[in-house]
């Protein structure tokens, strides 16, 4: 049975973990590795509270993140996405979301600090491969 664009869409999700996140600050983009987790198409991002980044979305909550195409496997896939960044304030999902590697900036799943940010597209251009023409969804 042939994939639809969106399972081909949370596939990429679930193999590619880092990407880049762009914000607005003083009118020009500014962009980060972040690590992602997803649930379906919705997006996730851990910071800390008094990171850049959560200035820069509370001033302008409109994000581009970019995530795929690792050219040393068989993943040459990427999707571009244009979302809107709120802050999660669900214990749950600041649980489900926390993991060992964030402890760089955020001591736990219950640090104050932690802000969880929820990445919802609004749309995803997909490409199959560099040079290939997007799908959107």
């Amino acid at each position: 049975m042939a994939q639809t664009l969106k399972d081909k869409i949370t596939e990429l999700f679930s193999h590619h973990k880092i990407g880049t996140l762009a914000t607005i600050r003083d009118n020009k983009p500014y962009s980060r590795f972040m690590m992602f987790d997803h649930d379906d198409l919705t997006l996730y991002t851990a910071t800390n509270e008094h990171a850049h980044k959560a200035e820069d979305i509370a001033e302008n909550p409109h994000v581009h993140i970019l995530l795929g195409c690792d050219r040393d496997s068989d993943h040459e896939h990427y999707v571009e996405i244009e979302a809107e960044a709120t802050v999660e304030e669900s214990p749950e999902l600041k649980a489900k979301f926390w993991k060992e590697e964030l402890k760089h900036w955020i001591a736990s799943p219950d640090d104050p600090e932690y802000l969880l940010l929820k990445l919802t597209p609004k749309t995803i251009l997909y490409y199959s491969k560099p040079g290939s023409e997007p799908q959107e969804l």
